[in-house]
């Protein structure tokens, strides 16, 4: 993580104080004398003594004299102040952070006092972030104590005292539920491979105050990292915690299997599950609210494995349904058809894609816009993704004969407008769809097929007749989720013509100017990109199109009419995606099913 070598700051007979750092931003003119002179007149007024100087500063918005407009943000400061000593500057990262390790090294005491926080260990070498460079008189002392070289990285002050904080704490819920599971004595069968080792580590109670605190500290953790799932994986020797983060998996922290199976019993309990049951899938769903107070809800799921009860939390954020679709992605273009397609009165709107690309956004977007007072909207869901006050929302129960023919023939005798179907799976459910489009009612679905033309031959493939297609279904949206490039450290790049050219043939769309790539910087976790934005690919059913619908019609000459007709596929929309500097070549042919880029 920290690639530095073992140097101190300068030997300079020196401390911080808020006077010496603003003498020194006004000589790196950083600020100007004046503002200098009114930071410091605020700053007396500071009766907090306690605090950093550069969070004094920081409080005050300094001006920043290089960018007119703009203040000097603490991270801004601390970044410049190792600049100046010459130490080498870290923005802490807790994804990074091996925190088992870490929080082992010394103690919290220790590392409180001295405002302190190990970041990374390694065989011969620590590091180590400390708040402030010239009071380090304990760097030989915890060298000698480890018996490793002590690197020195300058770091916010206030995210050592936070990270320092809660990674002490959980580590100290860990290592105390972990104990007290050992001491309760109970045998416990939750995997496979232990059934020749029982009793070896007791099973502990899923209302124990440190795994309540383990679990809050996971969901909470959660949310500040914009994870998408929290994956709860049952392991051998250790269970693994690994977050998704625009559609990638990092991993968190590690737990002993019997902190895992109580993490596990703790948030099937919040989520009203079967605590008991283990040996077959359950689904949940809990609400809770994340620390600046706006509520989050999270789908609960687990499998039973070879090594103990699997469990992912699916982290739905309500506010994606106030987003605009400029927000998902939709260009101008392809708004207007969207538009278009849902304003009919009656029909089939299908949205197709693989799992993860953005479908239930795209639909629960699409539908809280069409909820207006005098329209009555009714789903029927496996399992409901969102709760929405201003839908009807029916959960589909197999187990009792609810299914979704059956929830969409109930729901045809409860007056609805609009009726949105999870998915159309077999031809009951196909039909019943096409029936409430017949009888005057507007019909919202996914598939899961590679592109919009495909979902047409997918139901004629599963029985649905060519003339009822052409009666009822009004368009198909295909979509992806592609990464988007990280805002601060995006850089040109060079992009070959003839790429360029084999992706958007046969349109005439030029080249971007420049081009951009990913770099990798300390908000984006040195990944070069920051969020996911959707792809879309949209057919409407014209007439010439309809008439290539038949009982025996032809994938490749459907999607020659579509393209005729004004279907842009998905590689067109990701190519313009590109020429606005929002994403890469890579990412598009990452995402892109193969057939498109053969149109």
């Amino acid at each position: 993580m920290v690639s530095t070598s073992p140097i101190k700051p300068k030997e300079i007979d020196q401390y911080l104080s808020v006077r010496g750092l603003l003498e020194d931003l006004v000589a790196d003119t950083m600020i100007s004398p004046e503002e200098a002179k009114r930071l410091y007149t605020y700053s007396r007024m500071k009766t907090d003594s306690s605090k950093h100087p550069l969070v004094i500063i920081a409080e005050l918005q300094p001006a920043d004299m290089r960018n007119p407009g703009r203040i000097l943000v603490l991270e801004h400061l601390v970044a410049w102040l190792a600049k100046r000593i010459g130490m080498p500057y870290e923005r802490i990262d807790p994804l990074k952070i091996d925190v088992r390790k870490v929080a082992h090294l010394i103690s919290y005491a220790y590392a409180a006092k001295r405002h302190i926080l190990p970041i990374e260990v390694s065989r011969d070498t620590v590091v180590i972030a400390c708040a402030d460079p010239f009071q380090v008189d304990w760097q030989d002392e915890i060298s000698q104590l480890l018996r490793k070289n002590v690197l020195l990285v300058l770091a916010n002050p206030l995210e050592i005292a936070r990270y320092l904080n809660e990674f002490y704490n959980i580590a100290r819920s860990i290592k105390r539920a972990t104990r007290e599971g050992e001491e309760s004595g109970r045998q416990i069968i939750q995997n496979l491979e232990q059934l020749i080792e029982l009793g070896r580590l007791g099973q502990l109670d899923a209302e124990d105050h440190h795994v309540v605190h383990i679990v809050d500290w996971l969901l909470q953790y959660a949310f500040e990292q914009r994870a998408s799932d929290i994956h709860l994986e049952p392991r051998r020797e250790q269970g693994d915690i690994r977050f998704r983060i625009d559609g990638v998996l990092h991993s968190v922290y590690q737990v002993p299997p019997n902190v895992m199976s109580a993490i596990i019993g703790r948030i099937k309990t919040l989520g009203r599950m079967d605590i008991a049951e283990k040996r077959r899938p359950l689904d949940g769903r809990l609400k809770t609210k994340t620390p600046e107070g706006s509520e989050i809800e999270l789908r609960l799921s687990t499998v039973p494995t070879a090594l103990g009860e699997k469990m992912v939390l699916r982290i739905f954020d309500p506010t994606v349904m106030r987003r605009s679709f400029e927000d998902l992605g939709l260009s101008s273009e392809e708004l207007d058809i969207w538009g278009s397609i849902v304003k009919q009165p009656h029909g089939i709107i299908l949205v197709t894609g693989p799992t993860g690309s953005g479908k239930t956004t795209t639909l629960y977007s699409t539908l809280k816009q069409l909820a207006t007072p005098d329209v009555n909207v009714c789903t029927i869901e496996d399992p409901i993704e969102m709760v929405e006050p201003t839908f009807n929302q029916i959960q589909a129960q197999p187990g009792i004969d609810l299914t979704f023919a059956a929830g969409v023939r109930a729901l045809l005798r409860q007056d609805p407008d609009i009726i949105m179907i999870g998915e159309i799976r077999d031809l009951q459910t196909a039909e019943m769809a096409v029936q409430a489009a017949l009888t005057g009612h507007l019909v919202f679905s996914t598939l899961h097929t590679n592109d919009a033309p495909s979902a047409i031959t997918r139901l004629l493939e599963i029985g649905v007749p060519a003339y009822l297609i052409n009666a009822t279904v009004l368009g198909v949206v295909a979509q992806r989720l592609v990464r988007t490039l990280c805002p601060d450290c995006k850089t040109e790049v060079s992009l070959s013509d003839d790429t360029w050219r084999v992706l958007v043939r046969p349109w005439d769309l030029a080249a971007p100017e420049p081009a951009y790539g990913p770099k990798g910087c300390l908000e984006c976790r040195n990944t070069g990109y920051y969020g996911r934005i959707g792809l879309y690919e949209m057919v409407r059913m014209t007439p010439t199109l309809q008439k290539r619908v038949i009982s025996s019609a032809d994938l490749a000459a459907i999607r020659e009419q579509a393209l005729k007709d004004g279907m842009q596929p998905l590689r067109i929309s990701g190519a313009k995606k590109i020429r606005a500097g929002i994403t890469t070549l890579t990412e598009i042919m990452r995402v892109i099913p193969k057939d498109n880029t053969d149109i």
